[in-house]
């Protein structure tokens, strides 16, 4: 298979380096010193398989490449204005494009540039990094991809995810193909989304705020009014979805950090749109009040670009 990665960072650059380990033909997009290290040396994983070296093609110029059977879309969701029209010339109508980006409509922007692909959003499950130029780290016993087709598309896509998963899992990376991938993506995103939020609102972590009777309040209304906002805009959520994230975030809580938290402080530009601003936007859509994530929303936005 001749697949492309947009934007070979941490998550991109660990699926598509395996799915080369496993021997299909991958071209990473990449940049500066990331780019000229995967040239020079072939990108270095350290994972928990152990640590290898895969020899696969990397360019800056994505109009090099050609169409491809399979393009991952992986860069923050704030670059999509520029990513996704550069994926244009990889892309061909029997291209399908996995979106490995948090949120639940970060999907769409590629739905409406390239109609004539087959999109497939996906949830990544992944603990990832970069160590350094051309070396991608991946930690933690859980790797998992679930992919599937949008509502009312044709079943070939539907075999098209079947098929991607396949490629996966023949490249030692579990993936799953989803009947209702709008229950994945909404799942993830009550979970991402609170704690990415929450974290950030307060400049605290999880584990200091969860203790504090008053931010348990807001962690469970956040996630709350997720759920209510999910249902409201069709998708069967599981009837226990935020006591079971909350369970999890309580016995998890020491090893849980957000990007989106990270990134504020670090003054980064943040995934505030994906995130926080999908609850406010699908509130609004489903005639659902989402107070808590206004808020959010409202209190954040202006370091959404980054203060750095």
């Amino acid at each position: 298979m001749k697949v492309a990665v947009m934007g070979a960072g941490s998550i991109g650059g660990y699926f598509g380096g395996m799915l080369a380990r496993g021997g299909h033909d991958v071209t990473l997009i990449a940049r500066g010193e990331h780019l000229d290290a995967i040239r020079r040396n072939g990108l270095i994983m350290q994972t928990r398989l152990g640590e290898f070296t895969v020899p696969c093609s990397a360019t800056d110029r994505p109009t090099d490449v050609g169409p491809v059977d399979l393009a991952l879309l992986t860069t923050k969701t704030y670059h999509n204005a520029v990513a996704i029209p550069q994926m244009a010339p990889m892309v061909g109508p029997e291209t399908a494009i996995l979106c490995l980006q948090n949120g639940v409509d970060s999907y769409l922007p590629l739905v409406d540039a390239l109609p004539y692909a087959v999109v497939l959003p996906a949830a990544a499950y992944i603990e990832a990094g970069r160590s350094g130029p051309g070396v991608v780290t991946q930690a933690g016993d859980i790797v998992r991809i679930v992919a599937g087709s949008t509502r009312g598309s044709k079943p070939s896509h539907q075999a098209k995810a079947e098929a991607v998963c396949a490629a996966f899992r023949d490249a030692a990376v579990d993936a799953e193909a989803s009947n209702d991938i709008a229950v994945t993506l909404w799942t993830k995103f009550l979970f991402i989304s609170t704690m990415a939020g929450v974290t950030s609102l307060a400049r605290e972590y999880l584990r200091e705020l969860l203790p504090r009777p008053e931010w348990h309040k807001i962690v469970v209304g956040c996630m709350s009014e997720i759920e209510r906002a999910g249902r409201a805009s069709g998708v069967d959520l599981a009837p226990t979805i935020v006591a079971d994230t909350l369970d999890y975030m309580e016995s998890a809580k020491g090893a849980m950090s957000a990007s989106m938290h990270a990134d504020l402080l670090a003054g980064r530009p943040m995934e505030l749109e994906a995130l926080n601003g999908a609850v406010v936007r699908a509130g609004e859509a489903a005639g659902v009040p989402t107070p808590i994530n206004d808020v959010i929303y409202a209190a954040l936005k202006p370091y959404a670009p980054g203060t750095a």
